[in-house]
């Protein structure tokens, strides 16, 4: 099956915005769902809902059996040896959030370091300032250089005796930075750190193995992978796992309740507290067999090659700056880009005129954009229903914005 004929797989593909057949180009915010992840809800609903781990009869049964198939099934996408350490969260912010609470307040003392980047996601820096508030913990920054990327160098020099965390995102997803994964964990561990990595942006387009990574922890998202939105994933290494106490109270993270104390529940029940978002977990099954079946390699190559094209064309105009990697062995599937003298939003409400959906603002990395002196971006970001035709509706939209602004063509330089 062609890419092309993937398209007829995603209804939403269908509609028209403004009038326009939709470019749906901001994937790195949130993907588009198949018809086959789209009729699995349905279906559940329809024929299985009934609640998790806490029934004897058919349905709940039925139900229980769905969704820890999907736990397994999340296990060997990123060939993790025991679904029992794949935790179901709402999202990656939660897992992330998850292990600061967690890990951080069990592990963390007054004096400890924790190291990040200059590129993170608002998810992986917020929770550690709080957490650097409560516990007296110091963060310290590997710094980003003006091409958008991360120097191996200076990612060691951010470690010192005291660092106990080294959290990183595997993919900017602001600038499409693809960073070297298994490079920085080994730093990290030869610092005698624990080591997170935010997976959101490489787990929809590029395989995982935990094993050959030996990172710690790994967070991402199903909705940016083709699944339901209110799911997450937090895998941990189990022995850290079982040290860390839980993360909420509550229903089924307990084995016994007394008056005075309580016993908590076996991985991974002991951090999925109440009731879980079982409906949309069981619909995640199909989109993981939707990317297994299109094959992550073959998916990447798509993308990127839609992605270089689209930053020709923008190299094209002299009023367009590019961010991010010039090297393209460096770069993911994203394109972020100013027009000089145009704010974000107006090129992207210009754009949205052409039926384009981009993304445009500071795409939660504020820090990154001080960084690089700029408020914010437009980002397109290319996935596997997207082809040729997104390429000619961005290509009009991009004109048509030059053309209503009055853009001179010397107005910038990139």
């Amino acid at each position: 099956m062609s890419f092309a004929d993937l398209r007829q797989d995603f209804p939403i593909l269908k509609r028209l915005v403004r009038g326009k057949p939709l470019a749906y180009l901001d994937n790195a915010a949130t993907s588009q769902k198949p018809r086959q992840v789209i009729e699995a809800l349905v279906d559940f609903y329809e024929n299985h809902n009934a609640n998790v781990h806490r029934g004897v009869h058919t349905l709940s049964e039925e139900s229980t059996s769905m969704v820890e198939a999907v736990r397994a099934k999340v296990a060997d996408f990123i060939k993790a040896p025991k679904p029992e350490t794949v935790i179901f969260t709402r999202n990656a912010t939660e897992s992330i959030n998850l292990v600061a609470h967690a890990w951080g307040r069990k592990f963390l003392k007054p004096g400890d370091e924790i190291v990040l980047t200059e590129m993170e996601h608002h998810s992986n820096i917020v929770p550690w300032q709080l957490l650097a508030e409560e516990k007296g913990v110091k963060l310290r920054f590997v710094p980003v250089e003006p091409d958008g990327t991360l120097d191996l160098e200076k990612v060691k020099a951010a470690m010192t005796p005291k660092t106990r965390l080294f959290s990183f995102t595997a993919v900017s997803n602001a600038l499409g930075t693809v960073n070297p994964v298994q490079e920085m964990i080994s730093i990290g561990k030869a610092a005698g750190a624990t080591v997170l990595v935010d997976a959101c942006q490489w787990a929809p387009h590029r395989p995982i193995d935990v094993g050959s990574w030996g990172a710690d922890f790994i967070a991402f998202s199903a909705h940016k992978m083709l699944g339901p939105t209110g799911i997450g994933v937090l895998w941990g290494r189990e022995e850290l796992l079982e040290a860390m106490d839980p993360f909420l109270g509550g229903g089924d993270m307990i084995s016994r309740v007394t008056l005075e104390k309580s016993q908590w529940n076996a991985l991974p029940f002991k951090f999925e507290a109440g009731t879980p978002n079982f409906a949309d977990a069981a619909a995640f099954g199909p989109a993981l067999d939707y990317l297994n079946a299109v094959g992550l390699d073959v998916l990447r190559k798509h993308e990127e090659a839609l992605a270089a094209k689209a930053r020709a064309m923008l190299e094209a105009e002299p009023a367009v700056t590019l961010l991010g990697p010039e090297d393209p062995a460096r770069r993911s599937g994203v394109v972020s880009f100013n027009i000089a003298g145009l704010h974000p939003h107006d090129v992207g409400t210009v754009f949205d005129l052409e039926g384009v959906a981009i993304r445009v603002g500071h795409h939660c990395c504020q820090p990154l954009m001080r960084k690089l002196k700029c408020g914010g971006t437009a980002r397109a970001s290319f996935y596997l229903y997207n082809d040729e035709s997104d390429l000619e509706a961005m290509a009009r939209a991009l004109k048509r914005t030059l053309e209503f602004f009055k853009v001179a063509p010397q107005a910038g330089a990139r």
